[in-house]
């Protein structure tokens, strides 16, 4: 199973830049960007990072692709 994010899709309707953000959370914005295009799965502490800077529930921002299991 393939782990997915909405990460953009959040950072996007709160209005914040990858920059900001990548400062906002001390990491690279190229980081960002490969999590943000499903390269690159965060680590525990990162994600729950990204869970309180957004301030939204595990749930909306990653979820499990179980098509790939039908394969």
């Amino acid at each position: 199973m393939k782990v997915v994010n909405h990460i953009k899709e959040i950072r996007l309707k709160k209005g914040i830049t990858q920059v900001q953000m990548a400062e906002d959370l001390q990491i690279t914005r190229q980081t960002i960007n490969a999590i943000e295009k499903n390269k690159y799965n965060p680590s525990l502490e990162l994600a729950l990072k990204l869970i309180k800077y957004f301030d939204v529930p595990l749930e909306q921002l990653f979820y499990l692709d179980e098509t790939e299991d039908e394969k």
